[in-house]
Parts: structure tokens; sequence; C-alpha cells
């Protein structure tokens, strides 16, 4: 098998499988033929695992970026920030609403622009949040809608999740597809832990000099994963959007001169400039349709709160799918037209829900959580007879969320390639029905622990009970992460799979906006746990998708 590129040069000769010769990897690849255990062995394997080992931290940086709000809005609350909680919660419901929105797509990006071009730019677009963040929190009179501006901005990087995985699903045979795109999404998703853990850290050191601006005093107590830090504390909250420049600069090298195209999936991809372009214009046509949706769904002043939330969602979803079909030109229309056939498929739509379940639980708790634990243990709860209403005030004796929060995250994304691995031994499905139950009961049972906290004058000594059954939770969203992944790459082609899985992550990442809001709203009601019971219900009936679908005797694809 002779593979070679007019433009870049050969990849490599292979003679019964065996190879001849070893030379430079062109970025754009001709030919690739991984199901053929001869190609896999002696060219595709090293070339999947580099774009793969290369793709794992770009994409923990766009997870870090887009969620590190549910960290920074706690640390804006503890030092003072003229913001109430629910502006804060709004915050980080904005960027997750952009991330799931820009994945819509994201997912025909590599398509269109192929892996190295948009795994590069969407990494180096990382640095605009970044510094625009870093630049922003060093003063307390910057304005709401700044941070609003960079909440939306911040949603590239929830957006390049659904890009990451489209091109990795091409790189790997089916028989490997479930353990390399757990490694890629489980590690990926380690982007949250390490967040919410070097975010607090780096925030106690001036480790950027003059350049940072000063330190603010804490006004509250708060903390890291050693402990509590407390109040009149020097704090350098501007590092938790800078920091992310230490990575982005060497990754985004890294994707430009490691990475490569395959031009089996990206046939006609034109010069780099041309995909760029490409990428940057639908982008920014989600970020038009993300950033009107917001406003006709936000209350005053921010925006006209004439649409609930569940009748915004499926409308931002379906015009921006619209405006990217009406808007695209060229060799880029037909390529976007031919993608649009897997919304005929009706596993499509099976398989958005289930894969709601697990990574949308996954990034909405991720997101919610940290302000939840502040609300709900940072106060007393105390009702008052003679006015009918909860009185609420410090609790001296509460956990930190900073010190707390990462723990969930952090196993729910450790578990992720198990879930993947143990679904290629025994089936995607079979897994998916065994953690869509433990989730309804995981779910009812932290919604009773709100309850209890929520009316209780020393909620702190439910903590521990509701920590623990967040970690249930997490971890089962994580082993079905993986299983949802090997059930795609079972059910569709390698053509129809990328986009399959772009488009599934993407309405699943509007669970980082659906959360945050709903808990919010809930709270605000002073009943948390409806939030939780909501969601129990939720995948119940998404146990019953699952079995009816692929479990049940006569389903459409038996899996296994």
């Amino acid at each position: 098998m002779n593979l070679r590129n007019k433009q870049h040069g050969t990849v490599g000769v292979a003679v019964g499988g065996r190879e001849r010769e070893r030379e430079r990897v062109p970025t754009d690849i001709p030919e690739w033929d991984v199901e053929n255990p001869a190609f896999w062995q002696s060219t595709g394997r090293s070339v999947a695992y580099r774009n793969l080992w290369i793709s794992v931290p770009s994409l923990l940086n766009g997870f870090a970026i887009w969620l590190m709000w549910g960290i920074i809005t706690v640390q804006m609350l503890n030092l003072g920030f003229p913001f109430s909680k629910d502006e804060m919660f709004t915050l980080t419901a904005i960027s997750g609403l952009a991330g799931a929105t820009l994945r819509i797509p994201a997912s025909f990006f590599i398509r269109i622009a192929g892996g190295r071009n948009t795994i590069f730019l969407t990494t180096a677009m990382l640095m605009i949040p970044a510094i625009g963040t870093g630049i922003a929190l060093q003063d307390k009179t910057t304005p709401l809608w700044v941070f609003q501006l960079l909440a939306l901005l911040s949603g590239i990087g929830g957006g390049n999740f659904a890009c990451s995985m489209s091109n990795i699903s091409t790189f790997f045979p089916k028989r490997l597809q479930g353990t390399a795109l757990g490694i890629n999404a489980g590690l990926g998703n380690f982007g949250v832990t390490t967040m919410q853990i070097l975010i607090p850290l780096v925030m106690t050191a001036g480790i950027f000099g003059s350049f940072a601006g000063g330190a603010m005093e804490l006004v509250k107590d708060s903390g890291w994963i050693f402990g509590k830090i407390l109040a009149g504390t020097p704090t350098f909250v501007q590092n938790a959007g800078l920091v992310w420049l230490l990575l982005l600069v060497p990754l985004a090298f890294f994707g430009f001169f490691g990475m490569n195209n395959l031009l089996t999936v990206t046939p006609n991809i034109g010069s780099t400039i041309t995909a760029f372009a490409k990428i940057l214009w639908l982008y920014g046509l989600a970020f038009v349709t993300a950033g009107v949706g917001l406003y006709f769904y936000l209350p005053a002043p921010t925006g006209l709160g004439l649409l609930n939330m569940w009748v915004a969602l499926p409308l931002i979803m379906v015009v921006t799918l619209m405006v990217m079909k009406l808007a695209a030109f060229g060799e880029m229309k037909g390529n976007i037209s031919k993608q649009f056939e897997i919304f005929k498929n009706r596993h499509t739509w099976s398989m958005t829900a289930l894969y709601l379940v697990t990574f949308g639980s996954f990034i909405g708790f991720s997101m919610a959580l940290p302000l939840s634990i502040t609300v709900i243990f940072g106060d007393t709860h105390v009702f008052d007879a003679a006015s009918g209403a909860w009185v609420h005030a410090k609790n001296p004796n509460a956990p930190s969320a900073l010190q707390y929060a990462w723990i969930g995250p952090f196993v729910g994304a450790l578990i992720r390639p198990v879930g993947g691995w143990i679904s290629d031994k025994v089936g995607g499905s079979i897994v998916t029905q065994i953690i869509s139950a433990v989730m309804v009961a995981a779910s009812a049972y932290a919604g009773y622990i709100m309850m209890q906290a929520y009316q209780s004058a020393t909620p702190e000594i439910y903590f521990t009970q509701f920590l623990v059954v967040f970690v249930v939770l997490f971890a089962a969203t994580g082993i079905g992460n993986g299983s949802t992944f090997r059930t795609v790459g079972v059910i569709f082609d390698r053509v129809q799979a990328g986009p399959v899985l772009g488009w599934t992550s993407a309405v699943a990442a509007y669970g980082s906006f659906i959360a945050p809001e709903v808990i919010k709203n809930q709270i605000k009601a002073g009943t948390p746990e409806n939030a939780m019971y909501g969601f129990a219900v939720f995948y119940a009936v998404c146990l019953i998708i699952n079995w009816w679908f692929y479990l049940r005797k006569n389903a459409y694809i038996k899996n296994p």
C-alpha cells in the first residue's frame, strides 16, 4: 500500500503489511483505511494516537474555560462583586448555552475544514475569553454586561468538544472507538476538575506580576483543595482567566504542526486559510443565534424576558440549524446538506436523549454544583412563623464549595474511559440501562437531601450525604458517557458517526444551561428538591427509551 500526497510528500510505504520505509507524515493524509489490520499496524496506529494525545489536552482546556464561571462566580461573591446570586447563576447559564449552541456548527467542522485545521484554530480562539476574563476581573466596577459577553465567548470551549470527538472518531477502527473516544472525552473532561482545583490555587499568589494587576481582599471565607481561606486574605481572582495562556500557547503550536487532516473525510479541503474562514463564519452565525436567544430569554435589564426556557432552547437549536444551512456557501453548502441526513434517522433522536442523560447531567451538575453548595449550605435556614417566610443568614460552619466541588467531576471524568472499555466488552446499551436506573434513584435521593438541608438551621449536617450522592451521580454519568459513545459507533456508519456524535453532544451540552437555571429557580422558590425530582423522572423516561430501541426482544437494533 503506497500512501502519497503530491503537496506534502510520502506517508510511508508498506508491503505485505510491513513498513518498508518511514518518512514524514503529511499534514493532509490522502488514504486512510484503519479497518485494514495491515494499514493500522504499519501506519494508522501511530498517526491516530499522536492526534489523540494532542487532542486530549486541547479538549481539557476547552472544558476548563467553558466551565470556569462555575468557580469564578463563587469567588466573585466571596470578594464582594456587586452582583446578586441570581446574576451569578445567569453567568454560568450563559456560558453553558453558548457552548451548547456552538457545538451545533462544530459537529460539522471536520467534514468541511479538516481535523488539524479545526483543532488548532478552535484551541487558539480560547485565548480570547481567557485574556478578557483576566482583564475584567481586575476591577469590581466592571459592568455586568462585560462578564456576560465573556461568558458567551467562553462557549468556544464548549463548542470544541463536538469537533474534537468527531475528529477522533475518524482516526480509529470501530473496534477501538469506544476506548479512544472514552480516552479523549474522559481525559478531556478532566478540564472540569483541573479548573476547579487550579483556579482556587492560582488565585492565592500573584504569579503574573504587575501585568495582572493587584490583589483584592476576600470579604467572605473562601477555600481551595486543602481547606478554607479566611476573609481578609489577598486574592488574585484575575489569574482564573490568565493562567490558561500558559497551556494554550504551546497547545496551539502542537495542534498546528502535529495533527493531520484526513482527505478521505474532507476530500475538498482547500487551503488552510479557507478552512479557517469556514470555521469562523459558522461559529459567528452560532454566536448570533445564541446571543439573540439569550436576549429574548433573560429578564430585564439584560434582556426582554419574553421566552420560557423550554421554548427558548428548541428555538435556538432550530434557528441555528436553519441559519447554517441558508448561510453556507460554495462547497460547504453541499457538505452541510449531506450531513443533515442524520436527522432522518430515528436513532439520532434516541441517542440524543440518552446522551442528555449522561453527558448532559455531567456537565450540568459540574456547572451548578459550586454555587448550589454555596447557596444551600452557606446559609442557615430558619422559618419565621410571624412572617411566614424562611430567613437565611450566614452559616459559620458552612463547607467551602471550592474545597469540595471538584470531587464529583473528578470521579466522573476518571471513570469515563472505563465505561467505554466495559461497553466494548459487554455492549453499550446494557451499560446505559444500568446507569440510568442508578441515576433515577440517586437523583431522587439527592432531592430529598437538598430539601432537608434547605429547611435546616444546621444544613452542614447533611453535607456528607449530599456530596456522596452527587459523587454517585457523577460516576454513573461518566460510565454512561462511554457507553453511549460505544452505541453510536455500533449503530452508525463512519460517515454519519462523527456528525451524530457532534449533534448529540451539542444537545446534551444544553444541560450546562438547564441545570443551573432549573436549580436556581427552584432554590429561589424554596424547593430545590423539585429540580432533582424532575431530573429523576427524565432519567426514568430515557431508561424506557433505551430498552425499547436497543434491548427488548424485537428492538430496532439489538445492542448487544
